[in-house]
């Protein structure tokens, strides 16, 4: 019988062990090896381990088990273009001026004079610069125009279409007569057009594969921008997975999107890369408002292309076995901006000085470090260039707003403990009206440094930088042989 004295000593030694294990300097990879999933509109509450029922995720079931679930991880827009930008510089979209379209609306088109500027130092040059392999394979969003490009902004490969899949030649071509048709990309060129949508998480998946196995033995960022679920009323999926989910077309692109992520951690694991290698799966945006409903942002409040909790909230999972702790739940506030730091600096680069990054440095967290918190003094919700609301800790205060520029009507100033209250159904304004001028002067300070708009006055922000822009855009089409 194993005495009381043995087992505390035996406890004891157990949680130094694990302390020591996660968060120690010696147990990490000197420069490991990052890969981003980052899936097209896909909602909160869309798969299992973030509590959906309906859609069978049994790979990220495992993969959340064997990681840490962020229950509190934010893309900086409920809407694409801008939300990739964040991802891309470490900064809120309208520092960097992708708040919007070049024609005012809320996601760049085809054949746009716009796109991320090439001034700015993307997380891939960042990582390149410092001896990374660097990769895209999917949804770019970002311009199409040559100097806006993944090959223009430190990507060594790209392979995917450069905005989202429901953006077709018959879509467009009203607002565009030369639209052209849906491209496939490799690189710079157009190698298939239109590309056959069912069959993209397919071929996404076989290319991040072989990106990972002809980089095995090097460090390599991988940026996996998944074209679906994705933005037509009816999601794309190949012939073994459709019709065969709970969920119509929605279900069976979630669940394809699911054994595209166990092929790739198994591939990891076949190679040993399992443990040198940081795994993010999260999504770009909350699931947009559809009749009949499809995708989910449960238990959170309201659709994609808001700033709600459900369009802005995403899940997210962080995984590296040996690395980041297995089974934890993290309910401190992060957001995709914080990539870019983190990455660059966990692959021993700096920051750069010359400009304002708005991510923070996040591997802490990602350790599990036993008091680690978030960096955050401040989260803003932008809808393009408005301004509608500011988080501080739990607290989520919606300005006070007569008009919102993309949806009809105005907005009450409203309080929520989104912490408590996810689904912000229990406005306490009243209650803590303390919190208002505290709250109302981040707004102000948002203001002043990223800028704000009501639709007829545009106040720009000290802290903004230029777009990209070019003065003759073309489509990007097929080059015939």
């Amino acid at each position: 019988m194993i005495s009381v004295k043995y087992l505390i000593a035996s406890l004891i030694f157990m949680f130094l062990f694990i302390g020591s294990k996660f968060g120690s300097a010696e147990e990490l990879p000197e420069k490991p090896n990052f890969i981003v999933f980052y899936v097209d509109n896909l909602g909160y509450g869309d798969i299992g381990p973030f509590g959906s029922v309906l859609n069978r995720t049994p790979n990220l079931d495992q993969l959340g088990k064997e990681g840490t679930l962020f229950t509190h991880f934010y893309s900086t827009s409920g809407v694409c273009s801008p939300s990739r930008s964040s991802l891309m510089t470490g900064c809120y979209p309208r520092r960097v001026n992708l708040h919007l379209s070049g024609n005012g609306g809320r996601v760049l088109r085809p054949v746009e004079p716009v796109g991320l500027n090439p001034d700015e130092i993307s997380i891939a040059r960042s990582l390149k610069n410092l001896g990374y392999v660097t990769g895209i394979i999917g949804k770019w969003h970002l311009g199409d125009q040559k100097p806006f490009l993944p090959t223009s902004h430190g990507f060594d490969f790209y392979f995917g279409i450069p905005y989202s899949d429901d953006m077709t030649q018959e879509h467009e071509k009203e607002r565009i007569p030369n639209a052209p048709k849906l491209p496939l990309m490799r690189n710079d060129k157009v190698i298939e057009a239109p590309v056959d949508r069912d069959y993209m998480t397919q071929r996404e998946t076989g290319e991040a594969i072989k990106f990972i196995q002809d980089n095995k033995s090097q460090p390599f960022f991988l940026y996996l921008p998944q074209s679906m679920p994705g933005s037509t009323l009816a999601p794309f999926s190949s012939p073994g997975f459709k019709g065969k989910s709970k969920n119509a077309a929605w279900g069976d692109a979630v669940e394809e999107l699911d054994w595209s992520a166990g092929e790739i951690i198994n591939t990891l694991k076949q190679l040993g890369l399992d443990e040198k290698t940081i795994v993010i799966w999260t999504s770009d945006n909350g699931a947009p408002k559809r009749d009949p409903v499809q995708g989910s942002n449960l238990p959170l409040g309201g659709w994609g292309y808001t700033t709600a909790e459900g369009g802005q909230r995403v899940p997210m999972i962080a995984w590296c076995p040996g690395v980041i702790p297995q089974g934890r739940v993290n309910k401190e506030l992060a957001t995709t901006m914080d990539l870019y730091v983190t990455f660059t600096k966990w692959a021993g680069g700096d920051i750069p000085n010359d400009r304002i990054i708005d991510g923070k440095d996040i591997k802490e967290l990602l350790l599990g470090s036993r008091d680690a918190k978030s960096l955050y003094e401040a989260f803003y919700y932008y809808d393009g260039p408005q301004l509608q609301a500011v988080r501080k800790g739990p607290w989520k205060l919606y300005l006070p707003l007569e008009k919102k520029i993309f949806t009809k009507g105005g907005q009450d100033i409203q309080l929520f403990n989104v912490e408590n209250d996810p689904g912000e159904t229990n406005n306490v304004i009243v209650s803590h009206s303390h919190l208002k001028s505290e709250m109302m002067a981040y707004a102000e300070k948002a203001r002043i440094d990223l800028g704000d708009s009501d639709g007829i006055e545009n106040r720009i922000g000290a802290g903004q930088r230029p777009v990209g822009r070019v003065d003759h855009p073309v489509p990007q089409e097929m080059i015939l042989q």
